[in-house]
């Protein structure tokens, strides 16, 4: 399989980062994205004081199995808010001694839905400027989540700030009403991460559909699984097992285990 298996501690809030990593260990699975741990999404903060400095925690890491693919931040890039910025850039010394990357944020929202896209790539441009100044080898990637989740927002996107990665929610553009494979067709040459995940369409306690087991759902994982083998996609393929915010969705040992006997990876 061309792409690399990966999951996001999302679906695992509650444990250490260790625990985390034997979770993965278990399932053979190479990668990470780390969004929780031990119930917390400050991830710097806790990193700090569990390990003390980025480079203890890169010594103690230095062995590991797993790679930590991803540092998922809360950064919306429309919102223009300046203390998120400054959190996102909070991960960035752990990021660098890590060798991580990818800095997750997100496309965000903005007070004037038709300028979210605009207000996106002015700051994704900033980062590129300040991220050459500092010389910094993690990068930002941008996730399609509030204003770019479909195939025409996402290209006009990548027109006004080129070079920025895009971590493509395949399920947030599905849900949209596109095809995957058309989706993918059309936006795979900015495409460095993608998160899937399976619903069936019945309301739930926060969204119009209910997220269930990979496999128990509608979303159509062999055809694109199909296509990213063909194009010999190479990135992570991450189950975004959303159990921080969707309780009601079994742990995440179930759902790998799901996705490991039904053909998701």
């Amino acid at each position: 399989m061309p792409f690399t298996r990966a999951f996001s501690s999302l679906g695992c809030p509650e444990l250490t980062l260790e625990d985390t990593i034997a979770l993965a260990e278990r399932h053979q699975i190479p990668a990470v994205e780390l969004r929780a741990l031990c119930g917390t999404l400050e991830l710097p903060s806790l990193l700090a004081a569990t390990y003390g400095s980025p480079a203890a925690l890169a010594e103690r890491m230095r062995d590991c199995r797993v790679r930590i693919v991803s540092l998922d931040t809360s950064w919306g890039l429309a919102t223009g808010a300046s203390a998120e910025r400054e959190r996102f850039l909070e991960f960035l010394p752990w990021a660098e001694a890590l060798g991580v990357r990818c800095l997750r944020a997100f496309d965000g929202k903005a007070a004037d839905p038709a300028q979210a896209a605009t207000l996106a790539a002015a700051a994704a441009r900033d980062w590129q400027n300040l991220r050459r100044e500092r010389g910094w080898q993690a990068d930002l990637m941008v996730e399609t989540h509030d204003s770019l989740t479909d195939t025409a927002s996402i290209l006009a996107f990548a027109e006004a700030a080129p070079g920025t990665a895009i971590l493509w929610d395949s399920h947030h553009t599905w849900r949209r009403g596109e095809d995957p494979v058309d989706t993918w067709r059309a936006i795979r040459p900015l495409v460095a991460h993608i998160h899937v995940k399976d619903s069936v369409s019945r309301p739930s306690a926060r969204h119009p559909v209910t997220y269930v087991l990979p496999g128990d759902g509608e979303f159509p994982i062999a055809r694109l699984l199909d296509v990213l083998r063909t194009d010999n996609y190479s990135g992570p393929l991450s189950l975004e097992w959303e159990r921080m915010w969707h309780p009601y969705l079994p742990p995440l040992d179930e759902a790998l285990r799901c996705a490991e006997a039904r053909g998701w990876w």
